[in-house]
């Protein structure tokens, strides 16, 4: 701490000695060693509220990462893992699709006029898990394939030959 050695020492005692007396010299050096732990005792209570405010600190930062981490909203994680620039949103057009996805279901499977009507089902495949699907060669039409308004159907068509057949059966 202070780079004092033996005989600088010996110089302060001596000093000391002469100036204070050897009379009162105990009573000085009693309470010099006092004031000497009362500043070592302040340094460490300074040395430890420093600390303690630090703890307090990297606890106030554990505690705003937890808190981050419980309001993990996984809608938005998942479009930011899906469309992190928000090019395809914003390309997106929600009327759009609704009216396209509309137009499909309502205007039901297409009819070709080459094609013949069949009432029997799809063909059924199984896959390895033992459960059976529809056929996937079936496709589902396109906008581009729809027929004019004039042409009916697959769905107006078979109800048209069911008709027909119950009327040749009276």
């Amino acid at each position: 701490m202070f780079d004092i050695g033996w005989q600088e020492l010996f110089l302060i005692a001596v000093v000391a000695l002469i100036v204070v007396g050897p009379k009162d010299l105990p009573k000085v050096l009693r309470t010099a060693a006092r004031v000497m732990q009362k500043a070592r005792a302040m340094s460490r209570e300074f040395q430890s509220g420093l600390a303690e405010m630090a703890r307090e600190a990297e606890l106030d930062e554990i505690k705003r990462k937890v808190e981050g981490a419980t309001r993990f909203d996984l809608g938005d994680e998942l479009r930011k893992s899906v469309d992190p620039t928000g090019k395809l949103s914003a390309d997106f057009d929600p009327t759009e699709f609704n009216r396209q996805l509309k137009e499909s279901v309502e205007g039901g499977p297409l009819l070709h006029p080459a094609a013949p009507i069949a009432l029997s089902p799809s063909p059924v495949t199984s896959d390895f898990s033992g459960s059976t699907s529809p056929a996937a060669d079936t496709a589902l039409p396109t906008a581009a394939e729809k027929p004019p308004p004039d042409q009916p159907t697959s769905l107006q068509a078979v109800s048209a030959s069911i008709s027909s057949a119950e009327k040749q059966k009276e």
